[in-house]
C-alpha cells in the first residue's frame, strides 16, 4: 500500500486506503471487520468494499477519512497533480456516491488531507475541509457545507502574508467546530498549528514551543501533526533537531501551549520520523512514529499517555513489530519518503478507547494495522481494554 490513511466507524469496522488494488486499478477501500472484537483467537477478515459500476481511476495519493460524528467514509483521490475527486459511503462501504470534483483549476493539487468538524452546516451535520500543497507559499484549503457535494474556491490556509511552504500535516476537526493543521511557521522557521474558527475560510497561526527541541532538518521538518480530544483540547507532535519526537498540548484551542515533552523511550533509538498523533477522552492520547534501532533497521513504535495534563505524565511505548522483523532496512528511511510510508502515517481511536496505527510494512509491501494487546482505554470510564491476541508477521 502507499500512504495508508485509516478510519474507524461505530460499527467497529476499520478502513484503509490501498493504492491501485481496487477494481480496474482504482484505489481500494479495505474494510477489516472482527478486529475490534477479538479476545482469544486471531479471527478477522479484510476485503475491498469499493466496487462501483464506474470506478474512479487510480490516484497517486489515495486518502480515506471517516467522519467521527456521522460515520461517513470519504474517499479522496488526487489525480496526477491535476485535480481531485471525492466519493462517500454512508453504509459501511456498501455503496458509494458518484464522484464529485473537489478542486480549483488555477493550482497544482498535491499532498491533500481532509477532515470534518462540528461546525454548523445548513445541509449536513458536519462541515468538511480539505487542504493541498498548490501554487502558493502556504497550503490552500476548501470547504463543503453539504457533505462533499459542492466545494468552495480554494483559499489561503494561513494568514495571507504567511511563507510557511505548502506541505501540511493531517487536518483535524474538533467538537467545537474548529479546524486545525500543522506545518512550518510563517517565518519559515519553527512549527506552528494553524486554526480556523469559520469553517476553513480563514486561518490564524499559533506557534509551538520548540525553543528546546528545534525542528528536524529532514523531510520531517515540513510538518507538525495535530489531534483534538473529545473535549476539544488540542495536541501537537513534531520531530526536533535531534530527530526525536516531541509533543505539547493546549487547553485553549491553541492560544497557549504546555512545555514541550520528548516522548521516545530511553532505548537505543537513534532517530525517528513520520510522526502521527491521535486523541480519545480528555488528556488521553496515542502517538505513532518510525525509528532506527540498529543500523538501518527501521521499526514502528506507539506511545500511549492517559494523564498528559499531570506534572509527570506516564508514557508507555511499545515497538509494534518484532526486532527481527523491521518494516524497512533502507538507510535514512525515517527521514525521507520511504517506500509505502509515503507522506504520512495515520492513527485513530475506536469507540472503546483502543488506539489503532495504520502504516506500511515496506519489506512486505503491505498495509498493516497495529494496536496494543493489553492496556488502558483512551476513552471514558472503560478502564482496561479487553485483552487481544498477539498479531505479528504471520498475520500479514
Amino acid at each position: 500500500t502507499f500512504e495508508p490513511t485509516i478510519g474507524i466507524t461505530s460499527a467497529d469496522n476499520l478502513y484503509m486506503a490501498s493504492y491501485g488494488n481496487g477494481p480496474a486499478g482504482s484505489t481500494a477501500v479495505v474494510q477489516c471487520s472482527g478486529l475490534v472484537e477479538m479476545t482469544e483467537t486471531l479471527d478477522y477478515s479484510c476485503i475491498n468494499v469499493y466496487d462501483p459500476l464506474l470506478p474512479v481511476a487510480n490516484s497517486n495519493d489515495p486518502y480515506i477519512y471517516v467522519d467521527k460524528w456521522t460515520d461517513r467514509i470519504m474517499k479522496f483521490d488526487m489525480h496526477a497533480l491535476l485535480g481531485m475527486t471525492v466519493e462517500w459511503s454512508d453504509n459501511e462501504g456498501g455503496s458509494f456516491s458518484p464522484p464529485t470534483v473537489a478542486t480549483s483549476v488555477y493550482s497544482v493539487q498535491d499532498h491533500q488531507t481532509i477532515t470534518s468538524a462540528k461546525y454548523p452546516a445548513a445541509l449536513h451535520e458536519t462541515t468538511w475541509v480539505y487542504c493541498i500543497n498548490g501554487n502558493a507559499p502556504h497550503p490552500l484549503c476548501s470547504s463543503s457545507f453539504d457533505g462533499g457535494s459542492t466545494w468552495s474556491p480554494e483559499v489561503s490556509g494561513a494568514p495571507l502574508v504567511c511563507q510557511s511552504g505548502g506541505l501540511t500535516a493531517h487536518l483535524e476537526g474538533g467538537v467545537n467546530g474548529n479546524f486545525y493543521r500543522g506545518n512550518i511557521g510563517c517565518s519559515g522557521e519553527g512549527y506552528s498549528i494553524y486554526r480556523s474558527t469559520d469553517g476553513g475560510f480563514t486561518w490564524s497561526e499559533h506557534p509551538l514551543p520548540t525553543t528546546e527541541s528545534g525542528t528536524a532538518d529532514t523531510w520531517n521538518g515540513e510538518e507538525a501533526q495535530v489531534a483534538v480530544d473529545d473535549e476539544g483540547n488540542v495536541y501537537a507532535m513534531w520531530m526536533g533537531y535531534d530527530n526525536m519526537p516531541y509533543i505539547a498540548y493546549s487547553r485553549d484551542a491553541g492560544d497557549s501551549w504546555s512545555e514541550e515533552m520528548m516522548i521516545a523511550p530511553p532505548t537505543n533509538i537513534s532517530g525517528t520520523g513520520f510522526p502521527v498523533i491521535t486523541a480519545g477522552g480528555e488528556g488521553k492520547i496515542a502517538m505513532g512514529y518510525v525509528g532506527e534501532e540498529g543500523l538501518n533497521q527501521w521499526h514502528a513504535y506507539m506511545t500511549v499517555i492517559t494523564d498528559v495534563f499531570s506534572e509527570n505524565p506516564l508514557m508507555t511505548t511499545i515497538r509494534i513489530n518484532d526486532f527481527d522483523d523491521p518494516i524497512d532496512v533502507e538507510p535514512d528511511c525515517g527521514y525521507n519518503r520511504c517506500g509505502g510510508l509515503g507522506d504520512f502515517l495515520d492513527m485513530s481511536v475506536d469507540q472503546y478507547g483502543r488506539p489503532w496505527f495504520g502504516l506500511s510494512h515496506n519489506l512486505e509491501d503491505k498495509g498493516i494495522f497495529a494496536t496494543i494487546s493489553d492496556g488502558p482505554s483512551l476513552r471514558g470510564d472503560f478502564g482496561a481494554l479487553n485483552s487481544m491476541p498477539i498479531g505479528g508477521k504471520q498475520t500479514l
